[in-house]
C-alpha cells in the first residue's frame, strides 16, 4: 500500500493537520520518507503549533513539539502539553514528545517547540544530547536559549505568528494555569 503522502503530494495544511493527529508510529502508512524529506522547518513548527491548538482544544496549555532525524527528516516523537488534561505535573510538549520517540540517540535530531522552553524542559533538551532545538515562539515566553547555547545546543528562533497568537489568547484567559505551567503551583 503506496503513502497517501508522498512525492507528489502538495504539502498542506490538511497534510499537516493529519501528520499532526495520527500516532507517531502509524506516521510511515500516511507519509513516505520523500514526503517527509520535503518538510521545511516552518512546516515542522507548523506541526508542533497545530499540536500545541490540540492542547488548547482540549482545555490545556497551548504548546505543542515535534523530533525529526536530521538525516532522514523523519519524525520520531511529537507530543502536546498536557499538564491539566492528565493533571501531570511536568508532561509538557516537549516531554511528552521526548517520551514518544522514546531512549533513542538523539544527537541526531532536531527538536521543535511551539513555545520557548521552560526551566525542565530545557534542562532534559540538554542532558538528552538534542542538537538542535528551533523555537516558534519567544514573544510569548523566553529565557532558556542562551543555557542551551551554553551546553552546546544550537537554537534557531522560528516564531510562528498562528503559535504566538494562540498562546497570547491562552495567557489572557488563563494567566494561573500559564503561571503553573511555567513556575508549578507555588508561583501561584
Amino acid at each position: 500500500m503506496m503513502p497517501l503522502l508522498n512525492a507528489h503530494t502538495d504539502i498542506t495544511e490538511q497534510a499537516l493537520n493529519a501528520i499532526a493527529h495520527m500516532p507517531t508510529r502509524s506516521l510511515p502508512v500516511l507519509m513516505d520518507d520523500d514526503f517527509a524529506g520535503r518538510l521545511t522547518d516552518a512546516e515542522v513548527m507548523r506541526i508542533a503549533v497545530l499540536l500545541a491548538r490540540k492542547s488548547y482544544d482540549e482545555g490545556g496549555c497551548p504548546i505543542g513539539a515535534v523530533i525529526v532525524d536530521n538525516a532522514t527528516r523523519r519524525i520520531v516523537g511529537k507530543g502536546h502539553n498536557t499538564l491539566v488534561q492528565e493533571s501531570h505535573p511536568y508532561n509538557h510538549g516537549e516531554t511528552s514528545a521526548i517520551r514518544d520517540a522514546g531512549r533513542i540517540d538523539f544527537s541526531a535530531t532536531t527538536l521543535y517547540t511551539s513555545l520557548s522552553p521552560c526551566d525542565v524542559c530545557a534542562t532534559l533538551l540538554y542532558m538528552r544530547g538534542f542538537s538542535r532545538v528551533v523555537v516558534g515562539d519567544v514573544t510569548n515566553a523566553s529565557g532558556n536559549e542562551a543555557l542551551l547555547r551554553e551546553k552546546g545546543v544550537a537554537v534557531e528562533i522560528l516564531e510562528d505568528p498562528t503559535g504566538i497568537d494562540l498562546y497570547a489568547r491562552f495567557r489572557l484567559e488563563k494567566p494561573d494555569q500559564h503561571m503553573e505551567d511555567w513556575k508549578g503551583l507555588s508561583a501561584l
